[in-house]
């Protein structure tokens, strides 16, 4: 957001013919305070302010081998305590670097208390202290805000890397001007009869007073461009100055003249457009972006000379204070915006005199269930909207005309809801998708075992949406269970709606993927658990070339990993396991051949 109006002081470039303000060196810094405009384009530098230092605080050395190349220096004392922040403006694809000491004396600057050294490749248009006024809000090219206290000296550092420079402008910022809008920098640091160079709005009447004691005559001069020259009939103690110039005063005194020159500009003062009035459907956390009004409020005014802010009275849009968020969060009514148009060369060149009435008219809201199941027994179900809003007409896909409908059929409902308004139709639709839930049933149940995880997969040819669990533990809405131990299991089947549940047992059966027998007591043998849930179950173990190594039964205590007494070696082993089913015939296990790995 643009912190511009928060009575922040814009110092730029506001006449071309004017003398640029700008030193290469230190100690001829110059002084700027409150109303001060300062431009600049640099060109070189003089002397090495640094003495060959390979850095200061951030900067580094250039391709000059010192740490300028194309330097400007200025210096400011705080007059008030607060919080204090700047902007420097540049063309985007310029490289401007800067450094911030907190010194009085340029052969003492210490090291820099804000320094920013970063390339531009991003292309932006500002570096400094503080926030972005573009309103990056992290920007590599800004550093923290500085809270600063009265009396304290200060020397602002500005280099252009690149090479390629269109000059650059100073905004100063910062909660200290909203407490201290006209004192906030000294201006006695500024030695002139005239005072500091003045920034004006058109149509000001600026007046410049060179009132000095035991004065014999005085003399006004302008230069606007071509020299100086006297201004006729100017030989009083002021001069009122409505043109942007450079104006100088001689005043005769019986012991000599006093010279004194000043710089004065004055800056556009804008115009904002008609803006129109918005009414617009609103919804829950609904924005307005006011940047879409900017264009109405510039009324082909440049964007890059003026900026627009927004603001929920007319005295903070006086102020320029307080400005609106540009994604500004409606609520539901209507309320007044006021614009404030304002210049960037200089923030007290404003107009504040438009404003416009934003509408919004509140969207119907639907509360219930997109989805909605009911079970086949109950033979209906009321769907939509429980209260009826007096303001709000409803029209169902049936036909019917009511917040709420009965309905006895499965298939899709869809209710419309309009709020008119002021001449705005705005309006919610929601389908409901209308199931019914029948008895649950399990037609069939997988088990993959025999593995390490064993699976266990419950099928039904009941339509509808279902939950199941294993041995009564928490409900799923996925029919499979995976790491299943061995034994005996029930597995549960139900609607969620209340419809009702079903059950079964089911047989799972286990084995150990690796076991080593190494006389740790740790997995000494192999077995496969779960065997005295078969009939006559038996278990045949080979190795790799199909010779029989060991068969088992459910009563076997498992293989110890030999063979005729003596141990195998540690390799993979194949097994079949086969029982005998409730027809009575001898049946192999799903998977005919597994196989596992003993290790020693």
């Amino acid at each position: 957001m643009f912190k511009l109006f928060l009575k922040t002081l814009l110092i730029l470039l506001f006449w071309q013919a004017a003398q640029a303000q700008v030193v290469q060196d230190c100690v001829d810094a110059i002084p700027i305070c409150s109303n001060t405009p300062i431009n600049g384009g640099t060109n070189g530098f003089g002397a090495d302010d640094f003495y060959g230092a390979a850095s200061s605080g951030c900067l580094e050395q250039t391709t000059t081998g010192a740490i300028e190349s194309n330097s400007a220096w200025y210096r400011f004392r705080t007059a008030q305590a607060g919080q204090l922040g700047f902007n420097i403006g540049h063309n985007s694809n310029e490289d401007w670097d800067f450094a911030l000491y907190r010194a009085s004396d340029c052969n003492d600057l210490g090291e820099p208390v804000r320094c920013n050294f970063f390339d531009n490749s991003e292309n932006t248009s500002f570096i400094g202290v503080g926030e972005d006024p573009t309103g990056e809000g992290d920007s590599v090219h800004y550093e923290d805000w500085l809270q600063v206290e009265a009396g304290e000296d200060y020397y602002l550092f500005i280099n252009n890397f690149s090479n390629v420079n269109s000059g650059f402008s100073i905004q100063f910022t910062g909660n200290i001007w909203v407490d201290h809008p006209n004192s906030a920098l000294d201006c006695s640091i500024v030695s002139n009869l005239l005072g500091p160079p003045i920034a004006a709005c058109e149509g000001d009447n600026v007046v410049l007073d060179a009132t000095s004691s035991g004065t014999i005559n005085y003399e006004w001069y302008s230069d606007t461009g071509s020299g100086y020259q006297l201004i006729a009939g100017a030989n009083g103690a002021t001069h009122n100055v409505q043109n942007t110039g450079q104006y100088r005063v001689v005043v005769t005194t019986s012991v000599g003249n006093i010279v004194s020159d000043v710089q004065v500009g004055f800056n556009e003062v804008p115009i904002t457009g008609v803006l129109t009035d918005e009414i617009l459907c609103y919804e829950d956390d609904m924005a307005f972006d006011l940047n879409g009004k900017n264009t109405e409020a510039l009324n082909g005014m440049d964007p890059d000379d003026f900026v627009v802010s927004y603001h929920s009275s007319q005295t903070d849009a006086d102020a320029g204070i307080h400005p609106l968020e540009k994604l500004y969060v409606l609520a539901v009514g209507s309320e007044t915006i006021y614009v404030r148009t304002t210049s960037l060369a200089n923030p007290d060149c404003y107009d504040a005199s438009q404003s416009f009435v934003l509408n919004a008219i509140e969207t119907p809201v639907l509360s219930f269930d997109g989805q909605v199941v009911f079970c086949e027994a109950a033979g209906s179900l009321e769907i939509g909207e429980m209260q009826s809003n007096p303001h709000y007409t409803y029209q169902w896909s049936t036909g019917a005309q009511t917040p709420s409908i009965m309905v006895t059929e499965a298939g899709e409902y869809t209710l419309t809801v309009t709020h008119q308004s002021n001449g705005m139709t705005c309006e919610a639709s929601r389908t409901v998708s209308v199931e019914i839930s029948n008895m649950p049933q399990i037609s069939s149940v997988d088990i993959d075992d025999m593995s390490v995880n064993n699976t266990v997969t419950i099928n039904t040819e009941s339509h509808g949406m279902y939950e199941f669990s294993l041995d009564g533990v928490d409900f799923q809405t996925s029919n499979v269970f995976e790491g299943v131990p061995p034994g005996v299991h029930t597995v549960s089947m139900r609607d969620p709606y209340g419809c009702g549940v079903v059950e079964e047992d089911i047989v799972v059966v286990g084995y150990l993927a690796i076991f080593s027998p190494n006389g740790d007591v740790m997995n000494e043998t192999w077995q496969v658990d779960g065997l005295s849930t078969l009939n006559s179950p038996i278990v045949t173990i080979y190795d790799r070339y199909g010779k029989l190594i060991k068969q088992m039964n459910e009563f076997d205590a498992g293989w110890d990993g030999s063979f005729q007494g003596k141990p195998l070696p540690s390799t993979d082993y194949w097994f079949k396991l086969s029982y005998v089913d409730d027809d009575g015939n001898r049946t192999y296990a799903k998977y005919l051949q597994s196989h596992f790995s003993l290790r020693r």
